[in-house]
């Protein structure tokens, strides 16, 4: 019994940082494509970061005593909240150091004073969404979305699915695309980065959707359809997202059909994983 415990508490464990760092992703990717927040990490000096760290600590902890991102209700006085206010913030930091390093903002060559500057920075979205997983993206009390899922068939599950992944993946392109940050990064990325790229967003995705705890988790793994399956659903998601993503760099003319097809595979997977965190928060949506 002692081990079952422990297996349930480790489990646990995992599933809310799972959520947490979900969360992290939901709110905190679109900042990690903006250049402007990369110059001043890079150049912030350490009494700003100490700031910024004591702002953001205080902020995550009065969000804790609300929700948090476990699944459990905090009070007042509690050691609890700064436990896990420590942790949201931990979170944050890893999530935003992941990225930044799968982005090649953070290489080898990077100064120890720059690269804290630049993490400490771009947690900051990251760890608020990770304390608001639970009030924004918890599972929901009512039936109606349930319901839904009863009346759908497996067509108009699948279709509805498609749209909501298009949607989210668009609004969240449509704001990244335009940019010159893109290109930049583009130019400065290889082929096994790329390849890097594609395992994390199709990752994220699933965790948001099927694993983090987020809306109707266990009727979205229940639901009939031609690629409802967890896995097939997240790949054909991922592929509609990167379309999402090369139609906005089209529209916008960052490409264009003179450039070279590795152009537009280079620009697309690195739109891809903001446009495929989008398109999972459209699946929730729905």
């Amino acid at each position: 019994m002692v081990i079952k415990h422990q297996k349930n508490a480790w489990k646990s464990e995992i599933n809310d940082i799972i959520r947490g760092a979900c969360g992290g992703f939901l709110f905190g990717i679109p900042l990690l494509y903006t250049m402007e927040v990369w110059w001043i990490g890079s150049l912030v000096k350490p009494r700003l970061m100490m700031m910024a760290i004591a702002l953001m600590f205080s902020v995550v902890f009065l969000l804790n005593q609300t929700e948090g991102f476990r699944k459990r209700r905090y009070s007042w006085r509690t050691y609890e909240a700064l436990i896990d206010t420590v942790e949201a913030m931990a979170i944050g930091l890893a999530c935003s150091a992941f990225i930044l390093l799968l982005l090649r903002e953070l290489t080898l060559e990077t100064s120890l004073k720059e690269a804290l500057g630049k993490i400490i920075f771009e947690s900051v979205p990251f760890a608020l969404g990770v304390a608001l997983a639970n009030q924004f993206l918890g599972e929901s009390n009512n039936n109606s979305s349930a319901e839904i899922y009863d009346e759908q068939n497996g067509l108009d599950a699948t279709l509805a699915d498609l749209g909501a992944t298009l949607i989210g993946a668009t609004v969240i392109a449509f704001n990244i695309a335009p940019t010159d940050e893109v290109p930049m990064l583009a130019a400065a990325v290889s082929a096994p980065w790329l390849l890097a790229m594609i395992a994390a967003s199709l990752v994220i995705s699933y965790c948001i959707v099927f694993q983090a705890g987020f809306s109707d988790q266990k009727k979205r793994r229940q639901q009939k359809g031609i690629f409802q399956r967890p896995s097939s659903e997240t790949i054909i998601s991922y592929l509609v997202s990167l379309l999402a993503g090369a139609l906005m760099l089209w529209f916008f003319q960052k490409i264009t059909f003179s450039d070279p097809w590795t152009m537009w595979l280079e620009h697309t997977l690195i739109l891809g994983l903001p446009a495929t965190i989008g398109g999972a928060a459209g699946r929730l949506a729905l």
